[in-house]
Protein backbone atom coordinates (compact mmCIF):
# COMPACT_ATOMS: atom_id res chain seq x y z
CA UNK A 1 0.00 0.00 0.00
CA UNK A 2 2.82 2.24 0.94
CA UNK A 3 4.63 1.45 -2.33
CA UNK A 4 1.29 2.59 -4.66
CA UNK A 5 1.22 5.62 -2.60
CA UNK A 6 4.72 6.70 -3.28
CA UNK A 7 4.32 5.82 -6.75
CA UNK A 8 0.90 8.48 -7.16
CA UNK A 9 2.89 10.80 -5.38
CA UNK A 10 5.83 10.81 -7.43
CA UNK A 11 3.44 10.88 -10.88
CA UNK A 12 2.12 14.18 -9.49
CA UNK A 13 5.56 15.67 -8.58
CA UNK A 14 6.90 14.71 -12.13
CA UNK A 15 3.96 15.81 -13.94
CA UNK A 16 4.47 18.94 -11.92
CA UNK A 17 7.79 19.07 -12.83
CA UNK A 18 7.11 18.55 -16.41
CA UNK A 19 8.46 15.34 -16.99
CA UNK A 20 6.58 12.29 -18.13
CA UNK A 21 3.88 14.93 -19.87
CA UNK A 22 2.54 13.95 -23.11
CA UNK A 23 4.23 16.20 -26.15
CA UNK A 24 2.18 18.89 -27.47
CA UNK A 25 0.89 18.04 -31.23
CA UNK A 26 3.85 19.12 -33.20
CA UNK A 27 2.75 22.12 -35.87
CA UNK A 28 3.85 20.68 -38.96
CA UNK A 29 6.58 23.12 -40.98
CA UNK A 30 5.68 24.95 -43.99
CA UNK A 31 8.15 24.86 -46.81
CA UNK A 32 9.16 28.30 -47.73
CA UNK A 33 8.79 26.93 -51.35
CA UNK A 34 5.67 25.47 -51.47
CA UNK A 35 4.36 29.33 -50.18
CA UNK A 36 6.22 30.94 -53.26
CA UNK A 37 4.52 28.77 -55.74
CA UNK A 38 1.24 29.37 -54.13
CA UNK A 39 2.12 33.26 -54.78
CA UNK A 40 3.14 32.89 -57.85
CA UNK A 41 -0.03 30.80 -58.72
CA UNK A 42 -2.38 33.92 -57.01
CA UNK A 43 -0.58 36.49 -59.02
CA UNK A 44 -0.55 35.23 -62.40
CA UNK A 45 -4.42 34.30 -61.56
CA UNK A 46 -5.00 37.98 -60.86
CA UNK A 47 -3.24 38.78 -63.98
CA UNK A 48 -5.69 36.45 -66.28
CA UNK A 49 -8.70 38.39 -64.03
CA UNK A 50 -7.65 41.84 -64.33
CA UNK A 51 -6.96 41.20 -68.34
CA UNK A 52 -10.70 40.37 -68.21
CA UNK A 53 -12.04 43.32 -66.94
CA UNK A 54 -10.22 45.80 -69.24
CA UNK A 55 -11.45 43.40 -71.93
CA UNK A 56 -15.29 44.66 -70.49
CA UNK A 57 -14.71 47.65 -69.47
CA UNK A 58 -13.28 48.62 -72.91
CA UNK A 59 -16.25 47.18 -74.41
CA UNK A 60 -18.40 49.18 -72.33
CA UNK A 61 -16.34 52.58 -73.51
CA UNK A 62 -15.13 53.08 -69.86
CA UNK A 63 -11.36 54.49 -69.88
CA UNK A 64 -8.66 52.76 -67.42
CA UNK A 65 -5.97 54.43 -65.72
CA UNK A 66 -3.15 55.81 -68.06
CA UNK A 67 -5.39 54.99 -71.57
CA UNK A 68 -5.47 57.53 -73.42
CA UNK A 69 -8.84 59.51 -74.84
CA UNK A 70 -7.95 58.04 -78.53
CA UNK A 71 -8.52 54.23 -77.69
CA UNK A 72 -11.78 55.02 -76.28
CA UNK A 73 -12.65 57.04 -79.36
CA UNK A 74 -12.13 54.22 -81.73
CA UNK A 75 -13.74 51.37 -79.54
CA UNK A 76 -16.55 53.45 -79.23
CA UNK A 77 -16.95 54.12 -83.35
CA UNK A 78 -16.95 58.16 -83.08
CA UNK A 79 -15.50 59.89 -85.57
CA UNK A 80 -13.21 62.36 -83.81
CA UNK A 81 -10.80 61.79 -80.81
CA UNK A 82 -10.79 64.69 -79.05
CA UNK A 83 -13.03 66.13 -76.06
CA UNK A 84 -15.79 68.07 -77.46
CA UNK A 85 -16.45 71.72 -77.15
CA UNK A 86 -18.69 73.00 -74.28
CA UNK A 87 -21.79 74.30 -76.17
CA UNK A 88 -22.75 77.73 -74.71
CA UNK A 89 -26.53 79.38 -74.70
CA UNK A 90 -27.63 82.73 -75.53
CA UNK A 91 -28.26 85.25 -73.17
CA UNK A 92 -32.01 85.83 -74.83
CA UNK A 93 -32.16 81.17 -74.40
CA UNK A 94 -31.35 81.15 -70.81
CA UNK A 95 -34.29 84.05 -70.05
CA UNK A 96 -36.72 81.91 -72.26
CA UNK A 97 -35.80 79.29 -69.78
CA UNK A 98 -36.30 81.34 -66.87
CA UNK A 99 -39.52 82.80 -67.72
CA UNK A 100 -40.99 79.13 -68.62
CA UNK A 101 -39.67 78.01 -65.20
CA UNK A 102 -41.16 80.69 -62.98
CA UNK A 103 -44.45 80.33 -64.93
CA UNK A 104 -44.40 76.30 -63.93
CA UNK A 105 -43.86 77.32 -60.69
CA UNK A 106 -46.89 80.02 -60.39
CA UNK A 107 -48.96 77.47 -61.95
CA UNK A 108 -48.09 74.96 -59.66
CA UNK A 109 -48.38 77.77 -56.46
CA UNK A 110 -51.68 78.71 -57.78
CA UNK A 111 -52.92 74.81 -57.88
CA UNK A 112 -51.75 74.21 -54.53
CA UNK A 113 -53.40 77.54 -53.11
CA UNK A 114 -56.82 76.51 -54.26
CA UNK A 115 -58.11 73.41 -52.82
CA UNK A 116 -56.74 74.82 -49.39
CA UNK A 117 -59.76 76.35 -48.04
CA UNK A 118 -63.22 75.00 -49.07
CA UNK A 119 -66.67 76.27 -49.83
CA UNK A 120 -68.62 76.75 -46.49
CA UNK A 121 -72.10 75.44 -46.36
CA UNK A 122 -74.88 77.33 -45.38
CA UNK A 123 -78.33 76.06 -44.18
CA UNK A 124 -81.61 77.59 -45.86
CA UNK A 125 -84.00 78.95 -43.94
CA UNK A 126 -86.25 75.83 -44.54
CA UNK A 127 -84.00 73.43 -43.47
CA UNK A 128 -83.46 75.36 -40.29
CA UNK A 129 -86.98 75.79 -39.31
CA UNK A 130 -87.33 71.97 -39.67
CA UNK A 131 -84.32 71.04 -37.70
CA UNK A 132 -85.98 73.61 -35.11
CA UNK A 133 -89.41 71.95 -35.07
CA UNK A 134 -87.75 68.27 -34.87
CA UNK A 135 -86.06 69.09 -31.79
CA UNK A 136 -88.96 71.16 -30.13
CA UNK A 137 -90.92 67.93 -30.47
CA UNK A 138 -88.16 65.26 -29.45
CA UNK A 139 -88.02 67.12 -26.25
CA UNK A 140 -91.62 67.41 -26.20
CA UNK A 141 -91.68 63.61 -25.98
CA UNK A 142 -88.92 63.48 -23.34
CA UNK A 143 -90.61 65.42 -21.02
CA UNK A 144 -93.55 63.47 -21.29
CA UNK A 145 -91.90 60.49 -21.13
CA UNK A 146 -90.30 61.38 -17.68
CA UNK A 147 -93.63 62.57 -15.92
CA UNK A 148 -95.49 59.73 -16.80
CA UNK A 149 -92.49 57.41 -15.36
CA UNK A 150 -92.70 59.70 -12.01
Amino acid sequence: MRRALRRMSDCHVQSYRGENQMPRQAQPKVDTTIMEMAIVGYQSQLEEISAKIADIKAQLGQRGPGRPKATVAAVTGTDHAGAQKRRTISKAGRARIAAAQRARWAAQRQQQAQPAKPKKRKFSAAGLKAIREATKKRWAAYRKAKKAAA
